[in-house]
C-alpha cells in the first residue's frame, strides 16, 4: 500500500510540511508562516491583510494619529531664531527693532512693498517688536497649532498658516496706511483662531472658548493703539475661509468621494490665495501714485505689530 504524498509547502516546493494557512489552507512551512488570532497564517494572507487596511482619516482628509506637530514646532523656532538675529543686530533684546538690518529689510511698509520688496508679505510675519510681543504669539501659536495640524495634517496645516499670513499682509497693504511699518506673526494666529473655531464646529464640539478668545482679540485689537487692525482681521478672514473650504465645501458641494473632496479643499485653499493676490495687486496700483518712501529705523511713520 503506497503512502500518500506528502504536501510540500507552497511557496517552497523542495520542503514537506505537515502545516498549513488557517485562513487559505496552502501548506506552509514554518518559515512562511506568522502566529496569528487563531492559528497561523502564511505570509501571502498577512501580506493583503496589510493593504486592504485604509488608513483613518481626519474630518480634512488627513491620515489621523497623534504625530509629533513638526510644523508648529518649526514655525516656533524659525521666530524664536529670527528674534534672536535681530536682538543681536540691534544690541538689545527689548528694542530689538532699531538698528537691526534684517528688521529693516522685512518689515511690512506698504509703500515700500508695493516698488517691488513683495518678500516682506511674507518676512514681516516672523518679526517682531520686542520678547513680549514674540512670546505671546508663540503661546498662540502652540496652543492652536497642536490642535489643528493633528485635525488638518502636515500640508494643510502649513497651507493654512502661510495664506492666513498672507492674508494679514494683504489686508494691510490695501487697507492701512501707507507708511505704516507692520510686523509679527498674529495676522496667521488669528487665521489659526478662525481655523479652530471651524474645526471645533466640524467635529460638533462646543466652540465658545474659542469664540470668546476671539471676541477678547478683536476687541483689544479696536481698543489698544499701535495694533494692526487690518493685519488682524484680514489673517482672521482669511484662516477662517481655509478652514471653511477644507472642512465644509466638499460636503456642501457633494464630493462624494474621499479624493474628489480632498480636490476640492485644494482648490478653495487656492481660491482664498487667489483672493489674497488680487487685493495686493489692487494695492499696488493705487500706492504707485504714493510718493515713495525712505525707510529709516523700524519704520517712516508708525509701527504696527500685529
Amino acid at each position: 500500500m503506497s503512502r500518500p504524498p506528502v504536501p510540500t509547502c507552497v511557496r517552497h516546493p523542495d520542503r514537506p510540511t505537515g502545516l498549513a494557512c488557517t485562513r487559505c489552507g496552502r501548506p506552509a512551512c514554518p518559515d512562511c508562516l506568522r502566529p496569528a488570532a487563531v492559528g497561523q497564517h502564511c505570509v501571502d494572507c498577512v501580506r493583503r491583510d496589510r493593504a486592504d487596511v485604509r488608513p483613518v482619516r481626519t474630518v480634512a482628509g488627513a491620515r489621523a494619529g497623534a504625530g509629533v506637530p513638526v510644523v508648529t514646532y518649526g514655525l516656533i523656532a524659525v521666530n524664536v531664531l529670527v528674534y534672536l538675529i535681530t536682538a543681536a543686530q540691534a544690541g538689545s533684546v527689548m528694542d530689538n527693532y532699531r538698528g537691526s538690518a534684517l528688521f529693516r529689510s522685512w518689515v511690512l511698509v506698504p509703500r515700500i512693498v508695493a516698488d517691488g520688496e513683495w518678500f516682506r508679505l511674507i518676512g514681516s510675519g516672523f518679526l517682531h517688536y520686542g520678547v513680549i510681543h514674540l512670546l505671546l504669539n508663540m503661546f498662540a501659536l502652540y496652543l492652536t497649532g497642536v490642535f489643528l495640524e493633528r485635525v488638518l495634517g502636515v500640508a494643510r496645516f502649513a497651507c493654512v498658516y502661510g495664506i492666513s499670513l498672507l492674508g494679514g499682509s494683504a489686508a494691510v497693504m490695501l487697507l492701512g496706511a501707507p507708511t505704516t511699518a507692520t510686523a509679527g506673526a498674529s495676522g496667521a494666529v488669528f487665521g489659526l483662531f478662525g481655523a479652530v473655531a471651524v474645526a471645533l464646529f466640524r467635529l460638533r464640539q462646543n466652540p465658545t472658548q474659542m469664540l470668546v478668545l476671539i471676541g477678547i482679540n478683536v476687541i483689544m485689537t479696536f481698543s489698544i493703539s499701535g495694533i494692526s487692525l487690518w493685519g488682524h482681521l484680514g489673517g482672521l478672514a482669511t484662516g477662517t475661509l481655509c478652514a471653511l473650504a477644507l472642512l465644509f465645501a466638499p460636503e456642501w458641494l457633494r464630493a462624494g468621494t474621499p479624493q474628489r473632496a480632498s480636490l476640492l479643499g485644494w482648490l478653495g485653499l487656492g481660491a482664498v490665495t487667489a483672493v489674497c493676490l488680487a487685493m495686493i495687486a489692487a494695492a499696488t496700483v493705487t500706492l504707485a501714485d504714493q510718493p515713495p518712501v525712505r525707510l529709516i529705523g523700524a519704520g517712516p511713520a508708525a509701527t504696527a505689530p500685529r
